[in-house]
């Protein structure tokens, strides 16, 4: 396999022109700085509109060094380059509805109750863009939401329902790579193209012709694994794909291969989940090196949407007065912790991308603050000069985007210095609690007792491998107290319990003599079919255990 190639010169043309356009405005045959203009609610200037591209299981980490160096990303280097990078940014739940719901309302996920993919909020919930929409925005959304309840396989939900029952069964196809088409093929996922398309599309035809502001939304699968129908009718997405376009944009030479500890010195919990990802098995050094250079290619995919979007606003003058923000969800273990997919607290799963370019805000600028997807709501709602309701969970981040006067910023309600993540779903037997600080995450689970606590010094320890949360006891005591303030995580815990075993009561009463039938044909039908009655009965001792607890 190469390692570093050029650029498609699609890609290369694009991002010259962008560049151009971005760094210059020009009036007659004289180019100046772009006019970029004010921003933020004591501004007189006209409102910013906004685009916002979310993509889905993006590692923050390869939007700055040393993670930037696997994989060719042209237009997030744009974007750092004429705006701002976070270097700390954090999901509030590392899964798609419930991290999605937490953006889209700026509420924590124990607020949401958003505790797994089927549960999100309700359709008419009032989000940050249906107050914008209110306050004169034009609004437009294209490509995945999900942020509603609802939705995913019968077998996401169960397995969430499930996760407390004595129990291990594997979950998901093993993790897997696959190349398609040739060095020509660029539209791999075909889907997300065609709703960058309609977007771009968008800006083009319509956005050009409005007299108020716009605000976009389109949100991307990419670089979320494909599906992997080899595993059943009820199959999990365990299928890193891409094209040998894409792979040429991976350095080969400089993917690192995550160490892993034995299995018998996992935590209980990163064992469970290795376990139900289907990881736990022997994986040879080059699988590990492929599924990781095959997601990065999808990563670079994903980068090239992007350029789409911010090549129409190029060309239509509308670049100089937009914001731009570019995020994901949540990101990917890629094979880090012995792990694929998210549901972890660890840096490869929580850690998100947040970019932002546009008017005002600070150019080729790094912040380390530890900030969190839920503030985005009132980051949009100051924007666009909408009174921000104190009830959220998140805070403006125009304070440190933006150039502003000293004495505006010091009355402003500013970040804490801290950030909270919650997940409650599958593969993952017990709730689990993320307060993340300047150097130290600390991870609490379930009650605080029953499962050991982690801590980790990310300045000494930035891959995670030594849990010190019994080498430093006044830290760990601190950090817990903390975050008890934050939320009574026990009692979330304890109502999150509380409710997928009623959740499971209903569904298996809703399937009457058809339960055993279907119970056993899901994404765990490999195992469970070995030995069905085993697994029915540990079911059965668990719904008779503190049914109303």
């Amino acid at each position: 396999m190469r390692g570093r190639c050029r650029e498609g010169p699609r890609t290369v043309v694009l991002a010259a022109l962008v560049l151009l356009l971005v760094s210059t405005r020009w009036e007659g045959s004289k180019a100046r700085p772009v006019a970029w203009g004010h921003l933020g609610a004591g501004s007189s200037q006209r409102a910013r509109n906004v685009v916002m591209v979310m993509c889905d299981a993006f590692d923050g980490r390869l939007t700055f060094y040393p993670g930037n160096q696997t994989v060719i990303l042209p237009f997030i280097n744009l974007m750092k380059r004429y705006g701002t990078v976070f270097l700390s940014a954090y999901t509030n739940s590392p899964i798609c509805c419930p991290s999605r719901a937490a953006m889209w309302s700026g509420l924590f996920t124990h607020l949401t109750e958003s505790w797994n993919n089927f549960k999100g909020l309700d359709p008419n919930y009032t989000t940050w863009m249906d107050l914008m929409q209110k306050h004169g925005y034009r609004t437009q959304k294209y490509g995945k939401l999900d942020y509603t309840s609802g939705h995913h396989s019968v077998s996401n939900r169960v397995e969430a329902w499930t996760r407390d029952v004595d129990f291990l069964l594997r979950q998901e196809g093993r993790p897997m790579v696959n190349l398609t088409g040739n060095k020509t093929f660029v539209r791999v996922m075909e889907e997300d193209w065609q709703n960058t398309d309609k977007a771009a599309s968008w800006i083009r035809k319509e956005a050009t012709n409005f007299s108020q502001p716009f605000v976009l939304y389109l949100g991307l699968n990419l670089p979320h694994p494909y599906p992997s129908p080899s595993t059943g009718e009820n199959f999990g997405s365990s299928t890193f794909l891409t094209s040998p376009y894409w792979l040429e944009k991976v350095t080969y030479e400089a993917i690192k291969i995550p160490k892993w500890p034995p299995l018998s010195d996992m935590h209980p919990v990163d064992y469970y989940s290795s376990y139900t990802k289907n990881c736990t098995g022997k994986f040879k050094r080059k699988e590990i090196r492929d599924i990781r250079a095959f997601y990065y290619a999808m990563c670079a995919e994903t980068d090239a949407m992007l350029g789409e979007i911010i090549s129409a606003l190029s060309d239509t003058g509308l670049l100089k007065r937009t914001i731009v923000i570019f995020t994901a969800d949540h990101g990917e273990l890629a094979m880090e912790h012995q792990q694929f997919y998210k549901m972890s607290m660890y840096e490869a799963s929580s850690h998100v991308p947040l970019l932002v370019m546009g008017p005002n805000i600070k150019a080729h600028h790094h912040l380390s603050n530890v900030v969190s997807l839920v503030d985005i709501y009132p980051t949009m709602l100051d924007i666009a000069r909408i009174p921000i309701p104190q009830n959220l969970s998140g805070y403006s981040l125009i304070p440190l985007l933006a150039e502003m006067a000293e004495d505006e910023v010091s009355s402003r309600r500013l970040h804490p210095t801290w950030i909270l993540s919650e997940f409650h779903g599958c593969n993952a037997n017990s709730s689990t609690y993320m307060l993340r600080t300047d150097k130290w995450k600390y991870i609490a689970y379930s009650d605080g007792h029953s499962v050991p606590p982690q801590l980790f010094d990310l300045s000494a320890d930035p891959d995670e491998l030594t849990n010190i949360a019994t080498t430093f006891p006044e830290v760990t005591y601190s950090l817990d107290k903390k975050l008890r303030s934050i939320v009574n995580y026990p009692r979330i815990s304890a109502s999150v319990h509380k409710y997928n075993k009623k959740q499971f009561i209903n569904w298996k009463q809703s399937l009457g003599q058809n339960y055993s039938n279907v119970i056993a044909n899901l994404r765990w039908h490999q195992d469970w079919l070995k030995d069905p009655r085993k697994y029915e009965d540990a079911i059965h001792r668990w719904l008779q255990m503190n049914t109303n607890a």
